[in-house]
This record gives structure tokens, sequence and C-alpha cells, in this order.
């Protein structure tokens, strides 16, 4: 929870009232109906994939939503997932699994000893070091992934080096910024592993070299600074999808910024309202936004109870299909700007980005031919004209409107008559 970053002189009843009244200004009641969008999505989603599971598993244990048959559909999934191909996946993925079933103390922590899954994302977190070593400061993945090592590392007593930490997580790392921006998300994830880390370096869980604890709370610091210059005009951080994770990094950082520096209640109203035109319409998206409007953060992993808190959801029952209509039509252009050809496509109203370019390569393999492999967040176009993006180069296919870098991947950004798509080889 945030907490005011100074002691008023009036006396300690004057601090614990202010400091409750911040608290509670900043998060949803539980009979809050703009939760609904948010908690049908999870509901009503399939999960499929054992990460996107785990996301939302996490995400519900955090904020204590009780649906015993939802969260045991999702334990299956992610054990599942674990017991199929732990080796292939990437260090942040297993992360993400372990703070999921680890989190609020609940059984299946023995899942994650009797499958050495700790000592497995140690290993693959240092794997993650050495390849920075070899190519250029570069991860295998990315900083985002990263922060998730370090957290869960941290969260649930793994193995690792505060001075290691310390040294790859300075914010001048080039790996904090996308395209020449910050990245906030990334920046938040790594303000949560960095306060991990601080706590236990307080209180001497694990050992610190001699400028260790300064140095980390020197990152963190400057990185919440960072968070707070890319606030919006309307309080988002960054964009619609960053804010939930810029919102808990700066629940527990607020001691390194003034109060007037960030208006956390019109963040939560500009969030509520963006859940009601339905901007969290992918169940990974609500469950990143969920925490944060609750009030909650990952660094809760340890704190929560099992099956306890404000919400209480059910499966919805069916609804009835509304009689079927015949599709009706758009066209839109679409370019590849790598050596720039394009070319007019017609897609069904509501078609997505991906749609477009399916269409598109039905017309031409050679010049808008492409790969897409599927991530959590839905597809990720990896390849076009036989280009592939590489993690070592940093480089990657960025999805583009009007000229504009769009804020949603190809399988979730809904394209509108007469737009102008473009598909761009950059660098980050």
């Amino acid at each position: 929870m945030r907490q005011p970053h100074w002691l008023p002189l009036v006396g300690l009843l004057l601090f614990s009232l202010i400091s409750s009244q911040v608290c509670t200004i900043c998060e949803v009641s539980k009979d809050d109906l703009r939760l609904k969008p948010l908690l049908n999505t999870i509901t009503q989603s399939k999960y499929t994939r054992a990460t996107k599971a785990a996301s939302v598993l996490l995400s519900i244990r955090v904020v204590g939503i009780q649906n015993q048959t939802l969260e045991q559909q999702l334990l299956q999934r992610v054990r599942d997932g674990v017991e199929q191909k732990v080796e292939n996946l990437t260090s942040g993925q297993l992360a993400l699994i372990i703070m999921a079933l680890g989190a609020c103390h609940s059984h299946d922590e023995n899942f994650t000893h009797d499958h050495h899954l700790i000592s497995q994302l140690e290993n693959k977190f240092q794997a993650e070091i050495k390849n920075m070593e070899e190519h250029d400061d570069n991860p295998l993945t990315n900083y985002y992934q990263l922060s998730l090592d370090v957290l869960a590392l941290c969260l649930f007593n793994g193995s690792y080096s505060a001075t290691q930490v310390a040294e790859i997580f300075s914010p001048d790392n080039k790996n904090f910024n996308f395209s020449g921006q910050f990245s906030v998300d990334t920046g938040a994830l790594a303000v949560l592993a960095l306060t991990c880390v601080k706590r236990n370096l307080t209180n001497g869980q694990i050992k610190a070299g001699g400028t260790d604890l300064e140095r980390i709370t020197n990152h963190t610091k400057s990185l919440v600074k960072k968070i707070l210059f890319e606030k919006k005009e309307n309080d988002l951080l960054g964009n619609v999808f960053s804010t939930g994770n810029a919102m808990q990094a700066l629940f527990v950082s607020s001691e390194y910024y003034q109060e007037s520096e960030w208006n956390c209640p019109q963040t939560l109203d500009t969030v509520l309202n963006e859940i009601s035109q339905g901007k969290f319409s992918t169940p990974i998206a609500a469950a990143q936004i969920l925490p944060a409007v609750v009030g909650k953060t990952f660094l809760d992993v340890n704190s929560c109870v099992p099956h306890s808190g404000n919400f209480n959801i059910s499966i919805p029952v069916p609804i009835t299909v509304a009689p079927h209509k015949p599709p009706s039509y758009i066209w839109v252009n679409y370019s590849v700007i790598n050596e720039t050809y394009s070319t007019n496509v017609t897609v069904r109203n509501g078609s997505v980005f991906l749609d477009v370019m399916k269409e598109a390569e039905k017309q031409n393999n050679t010049i808008f031919g492409f790969i897409a492999v599927e991530s959590d967040w839905g597809s990720y176009i990896i390849s076009v004209q036989g280009l592939n993006a590489s993690s070592n180069d940093r480089t990657y296919w960025e999805l583009l409107s009007g000229g504009k870098p769009l804020d949603q991947g190809a399988s979730n950004y809904v394209v509108h008559e007469g737009e102008n798509l473009q598909v761009r080889w950059s660098k980050y």
C-alpha cells in the first residue's frame, strides 16, 4: 500500500489518519461494479498456455478472488505446462509460474520444491547474465523478464547476488529503453524487484557488498523518477497497459517522490474508465491491471492468505447468442516499410491487424509473407519478408497506424475503415 512520504509534525495520530486515507482513496471498494469487465474476461477465457494461466492465477490469488473451480483449472494448466516442457520456458515465464504457485503460502509450494523450479530459475537467470557478457549487454530475453527473475528469486529465497543485481539494474542501462523511449512497465517491474532486494538486504536475509544497498536505493529512486516523467495528462503512466505495473511500483516507493507528483486517485479513475471501455479485454491485460486497482502489488504474494478477500466470482452461465447477421467489410491500406510495399486489403469489420497481414500475404507471399508466434499477449510478429527479429541485435517488427506506434499487438488491435497500417523493421 502507498504510504505518505512525510511525517506530519502534529503527531502520530494525524500520520495514521492520513496514511489510512491515502490507501483508501486509491483502490476500489469490494462492491465497485466497474471491476465486472475484468472479472468476466478472467472467468470466460480459455487457458491453453501455462504462462497465461500463471499470470491470471497470480493475480486472483494476490487480490483474493474466491473461485475454486477457476483456480483449479488454472493450477492444473500451470502444472501440466511445467511437467511437459519446463526446459523450454524462458526465465521470466518460469519466474511467473513460481510466483503463481507460491502466492499466499499455498500448498502448491511443494510442487515448486519437488520440481526444483527455484534452482532451474537460478540457472536460467545466470544464462541471461552470461548472454549479456557475451553479446553487448543484451540478455537472452529482456529486462522485463530479468526483473521477474530477481523478484521471484527474492520472494522465494532463491540464490542471487545483490552486487550483481546492483550492477545490471542501473537505470542508464539501454535495456530499459524501447525504440529510444523509457519502457515504463519494465522500469516498474524493476522497482518491485529492487524493493524486494532492498528489504532483504535491510533485514539481513542476504549478504551485501559495501555499496550494494546505496546503489540499489539510488537505482530505485531514479527509476521512479523516470516512471513519473512518463505520466500523461490523464495521469496514465506510460500507456494504459503499463499503468498497472507502474501503480504497483509507486505504491511501494512513495519515499522517493512528493505526493504532489502523482495523483493516484486520478490515475485510478482513468484506468477504471478504460476498463469500462473494454480496453483490458484479454486475460493477461485484465490480470495485470487487477492487483493495482484494488491496492495490491506482487510484493504481497507472501502476505496474502489463500481463499480470502473481498471478491467472490462464479463461472458465468452461457449467454444466448443473437441471430446471425451477414458480415460487413472494410478496406485498409497495409505497407511493409523495410522496402516499401503497399496494398489495399478488404477485411471483415471488427478484424484485427493480424487479419490484415494474412490477407496481404494471400495477395503476395514474397512481399507480405510473415511469421507470427503465440505469446501470452497474443500473436507476436517475429519475421516479415524473411527478415527475423533478434534479441541479440535488439531488432523487432514494429506495428504502426498512420505512422504512430501501436500499444496493442497484432491479434488485439482492431482496425478501422480507411486506416493506413504499417510494419517497420526497427531497433530498440
